[in-house]
């Protein structure tokens, strides 16, 4: 059975940013979500979020990561690090 529901723009537009792919019906976009909300949080993890969001050092250097890639510096090409480490 199908039915037809009414949302608001806001709604609509919180819906778009959890679409996985610009075609993806809101149907399953639903379905998904709210299937997920069904899943045990992992406290392990939350645990570990925390802890690394916290920790001011840490978050410097993630801030100043963000910052380089921003840059367009992305570190050092694989291929080098590769040829450094004789692989």
């Amino acid at each position: 059975m199908e039915t037809t529901i009414r949302l608001s723009n806001n709604v609509k537009e919180k819906l778009d940013t959890f679409k996985v792919h610009s075609r993806e019906s809101y149907n399953d976009v639903i379905a998904r979500i709210t299937e997920n909300s069904k899943v045990k949080i992992d406290e392990e993890s939350l645990k570990e979020t925390i802890e690394v969001l916290s920790d001011p050092e840490t978050m410097r250097d993630i801030a100043e990561a963000l910052e380089e890639i921003n840059k367009g510096n992305y570190g050092t090409p694989l291929d080098e690090i590769e040829k450094e480490l004789g692989l």
